[in-house]
């Protein structure tokens, strides 16, 4: 899912909940809710985690953000 992939790519960089929310014109809750939605397809209980993971499986590119 697109979006998903975008808030993922922010999380990597290191971006706020918040400010995820205030580059994609989203709610708070609702980057929350998709954080919590890609942790559990990733396995992972956290950001730092999810992040990793999603290096691992090569789904932010070959270099970490």
């Amino acid at each position: 899912d697109h979006i998903k992939m975008c808030i993922l790519i922010e999380v990597a960089q290191g971006h706020t909940n918040q400010q995820i929310a205030d580059r994609l014109f989203l709610a708070l809750d609702t980057i929350k809710w998709h954080n919590e939605n890609i942790f559990g397809k990733l396995g992972v209980r956290n950001r730092t985690q999810a992040v990793r993971k999603a290096q691992e499986l090569g789904l932010l590119g070959r270099d970490p953000p």
